[in-house]
């Protein structure tokens, strides 16, 4: 059972939960195959067939041998074996065995690439994922320093006024006080006189 390879991250309107979850069902569906095709296997070697020795042969967990689905299969092997009245199922070839050893490692490759592929566009939406919480950060703390830069514009602005105000301020009174003094050079003289 080949299950045809899909770009998962190739549509921006599934959630990684989606994607996660359509991944498990195809995983599902390929464990499942596997399962199958050693009951086939191994009612073809005439091999004892059990659930462990199933689960050996589809390289999966023995649970997945008694889920619902594939329990009934193996089951009606076994009955099948275990009843004296069923023939014998005859040797596969060589050649038959080395086809299907070739089509399943050509398979494993595929699934392979496909892993690889999914591993790849997972990190790739992930560092664009990081890049955009880093350029949110970032956007806002800009937006953040932009307004304090105003702000101390404004209030320099306004200091750099007040300053300007003193200055004028202490020329005034420098002149007063020059003209004051002035008047009472005159007064001191005129008194004098």
């Amino acid at each position: 059972m080949t299950v045809p390879p899909t770009d998962d991250f190739s549509t921006p309107s599934r959630t990684p939960a989606q994607v996660l979850r359509e991944s498990r069902r195809r995983d599902s569906r390929a464990k499942r195959g596997r399962v199958l095709e050693a009951v086939r296997s191994l009612q073809q070697s005439g091999d004892k067939i059990t659930h462990a020795a199933i689960a050996r042969a589809a390289g999966v967990s023995p649970w997945l041998t008694y889920a619902d689905g594939v329990r009934e299969h193996i089951e009606a092997a076994i009955r099948q074996q275990t009843d004296p009245r069923a023939p014998r199922a005859s040797r596969a070839s060589t050649a038959s065995l080395r086809i299907d050893l070739d089509l399943a490692r050509e398979e494993i490759r595929k699934l392979r690439a496909d892993r690889e592929h999914l591993q790849h566009n997972a990190r790739l939406q992930l560092g664009q994922q990081l890049d955009q919480i880093g350029a949110t950060d970032l956007t806002t703390r800009v937006h953040e320093l932009t307004q304090m830069k105003t702000e101390l514009e404004t209030r320099l602005s306004a200091k750099t006024a007040e300053a300007q105000v003193l200055a004028d301020r202490v020329i005034e009174l420098e002149d007063e006080l020059t003209a004051a003094r002035t008047s009472l050079r005159r007064m001191i003289r005129t008194e004098n006189s």
